[in-house]
């Protein structure tokens, strides 16, 4: 029995669920080539942080004026230099590089912190060739004069922006962190997002006990972690319809993860975390894993069992809500009970 697992993602037709997701190996051209040979649906980049333009900007610019108010004249000995192409320019030229090579849909990702940031780079990552455009929303909410309904207001008012901005597909990348956020979910549709990307997996901060700075921790997920996208797009499945793209992303390692996803009403699987720890070609592993699964299962393709077990199919809905702790508690039995 053969299976076909084609399928859409913001409109876009792909060849496979399995979608590469934000990390240091799509942003290098040979890797994104490996990783598209090895048989991916579509390659997110990395996201471009505006901080990192700003910061290298202020860098660049300190560093020629070093030195300018005790020695003015010794900067007439310097060459003019008429461009030197900045950490956006980059990002949008190896956008363009992997756009050209690529026969499976690219997909740039912006990370920005002011709105005319967000809008001016969506545009020219459109112009450089991207088929779609995925918002990261990162954010902590750590201001205390600011409540919850003016950061999801402020954070609308972006994808609107954005939206009206640019004509390619436009997907927003979200944490669980909303007070409402089926709700929000809604509004970030309602506002012309194509698609959603459940979830930002925020890397948190750690302390190092001698020095006493706080130091950056990169912590790899698990398959465990696909519950909490799991649990959303189950939910929010039936609520959005089947015109809105949902992409799981966070603890997408083996065919077996991805079949769940999907089951639950899932469009694509993105994985990051096995793909830095296996490489590019484990794409294979998980497509094979997944074809195997869907032979056992009876399923002939993707559009047939996607969002088979969503919330309004599953035989008890609330399961995916709050019965579900209750029955979660009570499965434990320590040694000896």
């Amino acid at each position: 029995m053969s299976v076909d697992i084609r399928t859409r993602y913001l409109g876009l037709e792909l060849r496979s669920p399995i979608v590469a997701s934000a990390s240091p190996l799509t942003g290098d051209p040979e890797a994104a080539r490996r990783l598209e040979e090895a048989g991916v649906g579509a390659i997110v980049l990395p996201s471009l942080f505006e901080e990192e333009i700003v910061n290298e900007e202020i860098g660049l610019n300190s560093s020629l004026e070093t030195g300018a108010g005790q020695f003015a004249e010794a900067l007439e000995y310097f060459p003019t230099i008429d461009v030197i192409p900045n950490v956006g320019e980059r990002y949008l030229a190896r956008l363009a590089e992997i756009k050209a090579q690529s026969t499976v849909p690219v997909i740039a990702s912006l990370n920005a912190t002011t709105s005319g940031g967000w809008v001016r780079y969506a545009r020219l990552m459109q112009d450089a060739g991207a088929d779609a455009l995925e918002l990261n929303l990162y954010r902590v909410a750590a201001d205390p004069i600011k409540n919850a309904s003016q950061m999801d207001a402020a954070d609308l008012d972006l994808i609107a922006a954005v939206r009206a901005a640019i004509t390619i597909p436009l997907a927003v990348k979200l944490s669980p962190y909303y007070s409402a956020f089926a709700n929000f979910a809604r509004g970030v549709v309602e506002r012309g997002a194509d698609g959603l990307v459940l979830f930002n997996r925020f890397y948190q901060p750690d302390l190092d006990l001698e020095s006493l700075e706080v130091v950056s921790k990169v912590e790899l997920s698990h398959s465990a972690d696909l519950r909490l996208p799991l649990r959303w797009i189950a939910i929010l499945r039936p609520q959005l319809g089947s015109a809105v793209s949902l992409a799981a992303s966070s603890g997408v390692h083996t065919g077996t993860d991805v079949a769940k996803e999907l089951l639950v009403g899932a469009d694509v699987a993105m994985m990051t975390s096995a793909l830095l720890r296996n490489g590019p070609e484990h794409v294979r592993t998980v497509e094979t894993e997944l074809r195997a699964w869907m032979v056992e299962c009876a399923y002939e393709s993707v559009a047939q069992l996607r969002g088979s077990a969503s919330q309004a199919t599953a035989v008890d809905p609330s399961a995916f809500e709050r019965a579900n702790y209750m029955k979660t508690l009570r499965s434990w039995s320590s040694p000896g009970t």
